[in-house]
């Protein structure tokens, strides 16, 4: 992806140290990763040495207190590292599990759970989906029961990406059936509590990382662990999902970038009819309108971003960016598989994998139709 207009020597520095460690740590280990299931957790401690998994944490957490122009740098070279599941490993600890906890967590939870999550020390997961309840937040069953100084936890939770590596869930229950929208809290769960049980799930991409369903048991943890007030969980799982479905716009976009690039070089050397397949029009034409969907794509994205920095309600263009950039990316990875014929049919094909992963993006973190549901209300319809 090519810089960012405003951006700064500072910036272009921690692109590389980002780029550095992609290239070094997660390139050449992809393979490995993928047939494992899952990313080596010393990964997360690289990371956190690097200082790369808390950027706009406070740095009395360990965090490194930068906005989000740095996290997109972040998220734009890991979606260059031809493993968007362990990228998608990453994000979800950097953006999915973390957030609310940074902002609305105490200062015990915070020292006990973010700083750790933030030194690479330990991981986490978000844990929102059920097996009824996906986007529709507000239909999910597990319960938390208050008994004296404890929450008590019975119900499951689904499609959870870190669950074999995780240490702690950011889990959202229903700790008041009666009250509505009011009802909901998040509330930090070790895994290694007694009752909570996971199965791994075997997926058709994302390889790379691990998936899992989680069954919660009267699983009893402190009721100091609620991430803010108790009821107030929907509300900030709501302003948690736009940092997962940014990341997601960011991740993907770069993802389809890089296999455009990665196409372009393919059809320079592919000969076909005694020609080079980029010298055929039909190639040069698709090439040239994915680079035009790409290129709005990103601009798309940066405006987010600018919003976000700037300290602006990005709401609207978030949803906007995740109708518009998976769309995107599904259409460049099917196109890029399409150019490259029965090459691209192998599983360590780049347009392979990524015509199967850049699917996740219009399903996880907010349907494609939820998406627009929740637009059409804000256009007035």
């Amino acid at each position: 992806m090519t810089s960012e207009p405003s951006a700064t020597p500072e910036h272009e520095i921690f692109r590389e140290t980002v780029r550095k460690f992609v290239q070094d740590e997660m390139v050449p280990r992809a393979r490995d990763f993928d047939r494992a299931g899952r990313i080596d957790k010393k990964l997360f401690e690289t990371m956190g040495g690097l200082g790369l998994l808390g950027l706009r944490y406070d740095p009395e957490y360990g965090g490194a207190g930068l906005d989000w122009s740095y996290s997109s740098i972040l998220h734009e070279e890991l979606g260059r590292s031809d493993n968007a599941g362990a990228t998608l490993a990453v994000s979800v600890h950097t953006e999915m599990a973390t957030p609310s906890l940074a902002q609305f967590g105490s200062d015990e939870l915070k020292r006990e759970f973010l700083s750790p999550a933030i030194a690479g020390k330990t991981v986490s997961a978000i844990a929102v989906t059920e097996p009824d309840a996906g986007s529709d937040v507000a239909a999910i069953k597990t319960r938390a029961v208050r008994d004296g100084d404890d929450w008590v936890i019975n119900g499951s939770k689904i499609y959870i990406t870190n669950a074999a590596n995780a240490d702690w869930l950011c889990l959202l229950a229903v700790t008041d059936p009666e009250a509505g929208y009011g009802g909901f809290s998040q509330i930090v769960v070790p895994t290694d509590t007694p009752g909570v049980r996971v199965d791994l799930l075997d997926k058709i991409g994302l390889w790379g990382s691990d998936t899992g369903q989680f069954f919660f048991d009267d699983v009893r943890v402190p009721v100091a662990h609620t991430i803010g007030e108790p009821g107030r969980g929907f509300q900030q799982q709501m302003m948690q999902f736009q940092h997962e479905r940014l990341v997601v716009c960011i991740s993907e976009i770069a993802t389809a970038e890089h296999l455009w690039e990665y196409t372009r070089e393919w059809c320079q050397q592919r000969m076909l009819f005694g020609k080079p397949l980029s010298k055929m029009q039909n190639t040069q034409f698709k090439m040239a309108d994915l680079w035009t969907q790409l290129t709005a794509a990103r601009e798309l994205n940066r405006a987010c971003v600018r919003a976000l920095v700037e300290g602006r309600d990005a709401t609207d263009l978030i949803t906007m960016a995740k109708i518009f950039c998976c769309r995107v990316a599904c259409e460049v990875a099917s196109q890029c598989f399409q150019l490259q014929g029965g090459a691209a049919f192998m599983r360590d094909s780049p347009a392979g994998r990524a015509f199967v992963d850049t699917r996740i993006g219009t399903v996880g973190g907010g349907s494609e139709e939820t998406m627009l549901h929740y637009l059409a209300k804000q256009l007035g319809f």
